[in-house]
């Protein structure tokens, strides 16, 4: 039985995993921008594949989070988009990766 309720539990903690990040876009963002300091809007675009607008969309969903930081500049005459994770955003990745772990290491092997 304690191995039935360790699974349970394990199971169950899917469930408390933070749903912003989890959505496979922002997941891809997020994890595109955790080694890194900043990165232009561009470099994400190719990076993750995602079409302008989706990029854009998800953007503003982790920057209401508060989990990146938009800036928007110039490079001479031609805007710049320069996007940061912030470090609310780096703790909320990296208890979501712990997250997981604890997740999966609480599931059974398949016999």
């Amino acid at each position: 039985m304690p191995e039935q309720e360790s699974r349970s539990q394990a199971i169950q903690g899917i469930t408390q995993v933070d749903r912003l990040l989890h959505e496979p876009a922002r997941l891809l963002i997020v994890a595109t921008l955790y080694p890194l300091e900043e990165a232009d809007f561009l470099y994400l675009l190719r990076e993750t594949g995602l079409t302008k607008g989706n990029l854009s969309s998800h953007l503003s969903k982790l920057e209401k989070a508060g989990y990146v930081a938009i800036e928007k500049t110039f490079r001479g005459k031609i805007p710049l988009t320069i996007i940061r994770l912030t470090e609310e955003g780096r703790q909320a990745f990296d208890t979501y990766r712990e997250q997981l772990r604890q997740i999966a290491a609480g599931l059974p092997d398949r016999d």
